[in-house]
């Protein structure tokens, strides 16, 4: 960003469009879409080789719905278009400024994409963002007006005139969408998807490797939309009212780090009895710094803990004993996503099955294994440019360098093209010993609900009680499911019985007529699913096309135009505190 940012002629009266980049995305093509990478986070990176049993999800752009949430003009979102209908927007509509978001695997499609904007908007300003902005010579590949790094809102708010430290609108979003596993889309009701929460941006953590942190600042550096437990309170009370949801899935990269914010919320939350869970990200020394009857109070029902590998030298680990904090966690029916990292320095072909035994001993209900990969804008890239280890663009494409194939650079110790089996293995071997991921959860939730189905605060019991509703049903159904699917592997089969059982034995007879029936449609769909995966089945986000109140009143002056069924306003504001009388009780 320039250090003395221009502003726009026409200020609050340009017309903005923002879009991500465009689909398909789960196959190979020439703008650097990969099979491998698909816009899925979990069967990208999690349940990888789960098969059948992956959890499948998308994301929306949630930077881009911040963006378009607090920027007062005329604003149109295109989330996940293909090519023809980006074209067409830009072909049929005018618009002063065109705003393109990306990671930096797809480069290929924003170069392709500043090219169409040129060619049917020739006057319009091309404003680019994300983590693409890490690399430093992006201005050289793409014809774009600005490159933008860190907080888009911000800099928008400039650009357009605009008070840039006016209280931040938070966008009206469930954390996913088309959710499905087991071959069957969990469409479920009103509220059983959580609501988005975004109190921040960056972490002050600053681990080497971290692109997030890189675009945000770097250590100690850090952005908060929400400073206090009070406007963050008023937040999540609006999203419950508008979405329908008492989950909320906390997109911030260290949550409990912000400790006077969390328990503040956490008296709001006892004040005004609301029986929410939260999903969190969150070091583990952060945890630790927490009982476990604060993370209980305060909602936490599932974590996502970097474990990154056995005497890793970051401080967030120091002295922490990682096996017994999930362990712990989860007997209080939390459910941790632990993240480990293969081919740190130390890692060699001779120590790596020591590595990922040690990574799935912790027995996690979802694991997440990447790849040591220096990305640009990090320490970890800047050191190995210096040491002149990495590898050519011309070498290995921007494409393939994103944690989940090969190395972008030359390892001390494992030749390239090995670390890929490396890193498979890890997947498959957590799959083989702790079992499907929807097993481990559904285990940690039955624990929660026996520890905390009595407990003397009305509020913890009710949360529990609404988290696992569905043990004594669906849950029951996918284990016995699992337990017919695993007939011919005897310790898995043995896994699963001993669960059902628990079942039974907790919740009665009624559990195990339901279980055999649900069960019998489950472990139809499982096979259903199991021969559309063979036949090389991937699955792709629908688009999103949405304008903020602003294009709505611009377009009330064309009626032909207006198409209603598209059309979203999708934010909230950031009101005074409930002890104020300003909000619901």
């Amino acid at each position: 960003m320039n250090k003395r940012q221009p502003v726009h002629s026409l200020k609050t009266g340009a017309k903005v469009l923002l879009s991500s980049v465009f689909g398909p995305y789960a196959q190979d093509d020439e703008y650097g879409s990969r099979e491998i990478n698909p816009m899925e986070l979990y069967q990208n990176q999690v349940t990888r080789v789960q098969g059948v049993f992956s959890l499948r999800m998308f994301h929306r752009s949630f930077g881009l719905m911040l963006i378009q949430a607090n920027i007062d003009n005329p604003c149109t979102l295109l989330d996940f278009p293909s090519i023809e209908r980006f074209v067409e927007e830009i072909r049929d509509n005018s618009y002063d400024i065109v705003g393109i978001s990306s990671i930096i695997v797809n480069v290929g499609k924003v170069k392709k994409m500043c090219e169409l904007v040129r060619m049917y908007q020739p006057r319009a300003t091309i404003v680019v963002g994300g983590h693409i902005s890490n690399k430093r010579d992006i201005n050289k590949i793409i014809d774009a007006d600005y490159i933008v790094k860190g907080d888009g809102i911000k800099w928008f708010r400039r650009f357009l005139g605009q008070d840039e430290k006016a209280p931040i609108r938070h966008p009206l979003a469930y954390s996913g969408f088309e959710t499905r596993s087991m071959g069957i889309a969990l469409k479920g009701k009103p509220g059983d998807t959580a609501a988005i929460l975004l109190p921040s941006v960056g972490c002050p953590m600053g681990c080497n490797f971290c692109s997030t942190s890189a675009l945000f600042g770097g250590k100690g550096k850090f952005i908060n939309f929400y400073e206090t437990g009070d406007e963050l309170f008023s937040v999540m009370c609006q999203l419950e009212e508008k979405l329908k949801v008492r989950s909320f899935f906390t997109m911030d990269e260290n949550f409990l780090l912000h400790r006077k914010r969390a328990l503040r919320l956490i008296d709001l939350m006892e004040k005004h009895n609301k029986a929410w869970s939260l999903y969190v990200f969150s070091s583990a020394q952060a945890l630790q710094s927490y009982t476990i009857e604060q993370l209980v109070r305060l909602g936490v029902s599932w974590v996502w803990m970097g474990l990154e590998g056995e005497d890793s030298q970051y401080g967030k680990l120091k002295g922490i004993d990682t096996h017994s904090l999930v362990r712990s966690l989860q007997s209080h029916g939390i459910r941790v996503l632990g993240s480990s990292i293969i081919g740190m320095e130390n890692h060699t072909p001779e120590n790596i099955d020591r590595v990922i035994d040690y990574a799935i001993s912790h027995n996690t209900d979802f694991h997440q294994f990447m790849l040591y990969t220096p990305v640009p804008g990090t320490p970890l890239y800047d050191k190995h440019l210096k040491e002149g280890t990495l590898l050519s663009e011309s070498e290995f494409p921007l494409a393939d360098a994103h944690g989940q194939y090969r190395f972008n650079y030359r390892h001390k110790h494992i030749k390239g093209g090995e670390e890929e089996q490396f890193l498979l293995n890890a997947f498959q071997r957590d799959f083989e010993v702790n079992g499907p991921s929807v097993g481990r959860l559904t285990r940690t939730g039955l624990k929660g609900w026996q520890r905390y189905k009595k407990h003397p605060d009305k509020r913890i019991r009710n949360r529990f009680t609404w988290e696992n509703r569905y043990l004594r049903s669906t849950y029951a159904g996918v284990v016995w499911a699992m337990k017919k699917w695993y007939v011919a592997d005897r310790h898995m089969e043995e896994k699963m019985d001993s669960f059902l059982h628990e079942l039974y034995k907790e919740f009665g007879w009624k559990t195990k007529i339901i279980a055999n029936l649900a069960g019998r449609y489950i472990y139809r769909s499982l096979k259903k699913e199991e021969k559309r995966l063979a036949h090389g089945w991937t699955y792709e986000p629908s688009s999103f096309y949405e304008k903020n109140r602003a294009a709505l009143a611009l377009e009330e002056t064309d009626p032909a135009r207006m198409k209603l069924e598209n059309l979203r306003v999708r934010w909230v504001t950031c009101e005074p505190a409930p002890e104020l009388g300003l909000l619901p009780r």
